[in-house]
This record gives C-alpha cells, structure tokens and sequence, in this order.
C-alpha cells in the first residue's frame, strides 16, 4: 500500500498588493502531521511553496501523486492560496463559470475545477485520496486577515478582475455556483474534499499564536490534535466548523464527497 501525499502553499503573487501570510506554514504543517501521525513517508510527502508551485508543478505533482494509484492506496493533496473563478461569457447573461485555483504564475495560467476532476476521474476504485483546500475555489471566496486578530482589517481577495476578466457581484455568484454544483453531484465523487468555506463567505488568513495560518488548517490540526489523531472525516468537518464559530470566524468549511467516505478515519 502506498501512502503519497502534495502540500502547496502560496503566499507570494507578484505584482499584485494581494499576498498572503499563512499558506506556506499550512503547507508544512500539513505535511508534518502526515509524516509523524499518518505514517506516510517523508520522502513521499511532496511541498511546493510560493514560487515552485507554477500551474505546471502542481499539475505535474498531482499527476506523480496519482501515477500507478492502485486499490487501498492513501493519497493526500492539500493547497493553501488564494482561489478565483472564471466565467463563461459567451453570452450576455454567463450561465457557467469554473472554480479556479491560482498558482503563483496565475497572470498566465489558472488550475480549472475541471481540469482537476479530470485528473481524479479515472482514479481506480478503492484509492483513497483526500483532497483539503484552504483555500476558496468559488468566486466569492478567498483568505482574508481576520479582522479580530489583525486590526485593521483588510480583505485580500483576488477577484477575477485583478486578471483582467470580468466578475460578479456576490450575491449573484452564490446563485450561479448553486446551480452549478448541480451538475457534479457528491455521488459521483472518487475524492473527498474539505474545503475551506461556503460560496458567499471569506476563507482567514489569521496570526494565531503568534504565526500565521489558515484558521481552516489551524483548527483541524488543533481538533485532530485533541481527538488523538482518530477521527472521521465527518468528526473533523464539525468539530472544526464549531472551533472556527467559537473564535468568531464567518466561514463554514464543508466536506463534500460519497457518505462512505465521509464515514472514514482520516488519511487511511
């Protein structure tokens, strides 16, 4: 049984006034936990941060992470950045658009929510992969300074238009991402997925402790933490959800993907 995982943080996009604090200590932090409490290999846990983790080495580390996958195999990907969306503006009224993560290079290049189910579609039966984003891949989303702990507060949302491409107003958004999610049903998903907040709500970026973090990722390490390491995904998505209210924060990670899965232990 192989047990495999990807870690991308990026704090750093050039050119823009829109970098971020955390991502890159999400990305060790995962990985950290993955070796010492999840026995993957350290050798097999794979970081990209900042300016290694290009559209091009993320796809090419997806695409080693899932190469020769067979049944019983653990495979983990975690992305901490910033996460966009792109409209379909054939016509006058977009009735499409796909979530996006944004790579260090994204003035050239962003990572569609196709071009990854693509990756996972033919992902064989009995494959395990666990897929965590930090990171908000619908339009209304991104990681922002929590305002309780870094006054003052300042949003730091990469919206479409810092690329150069039209967006939407919030509200508007929330209603096309519904009818969106529509057409990818959890059913039919191979991965499981946590994601980081839901459509018309900000992701943190947040010093907590005295470092930054996702407060995402700081929370569901701290709960896994706390239940010693055994936990179901469905445990995890609650339990973090309940932390995050707690300290104030208004985003509401969800967990999406087959029942069965969402009854697991985590990252076995």
């Amino acid at each position: 049984m192989a047990k495999r995982a990807l870690c991308v943080g990026i704090n750093n996009y050039p050119g823009t006034q829109q970098d971020l604090n955390g991502c890159v200590n999400d990305a060790y932090a995962w990985a950290e936990l993955l070796v010492t409490h999840y026995d993957l290999p350290k050798p097999d846990v794979k970081l990209l941060l900042d300016n290694q983790a290009t559209k091009a080495n993320i796809l090419d580390g997806l695409k080693a992470l899932l190469a020769g996958a067979r049944a019983g195999d653990v495979l983990v990907f975690t992305n901490s950045s910033h996460g966009t969306y792109v409209l379909d503006t054939s016509t006058d009224e977009p009735d499409h658009y796909d979530e996006a993560l944004v790579p260090y290079d994204f003035r050239q290049n962003l990572i569609l929510d196709d071009e990854l189910r693509g990756l996972f579609a033919d992902l064989p039966a009995g494959v395990r992969l666990t897929v965590i984003s930090d990171s908000c891949h619908s339009g209304s989303v991104t990681r922002a300074v929590a305002p309780a702990i870094v006054p003052p507060p300042r949003l730091r949302l990469l919206r479409p238009r810092e690329f150069g491409l039209p967006d939407l107003p919030d509200a508007q958004l929330a209603g096309l991402r519904s009818k969106h999610r529509k057409g990818h049903p959890q059913s039919r998903m191979r991965e499981i997925l946590l994601s980081g907040c839901k459509a018309t709500e900000y992701s943190y970026d947040a010093q907590i402790g005295g470092t930054y973090h996702g407060a995402m990722t700081y929370y569901a390490i701290e709960a896994i933490r706390e239940a010693n390491y055994q936990i179901t995904y469905a445990e995890l998505a609650q339990r973090v959800n309940e932390k995050l209210m707690a300290e104030g924060y208004q985003q509401t990670p969800q967990l999406e993907g087959k029942m069965k899965n969402k009854r697991r232990q985590i990252f076995v």
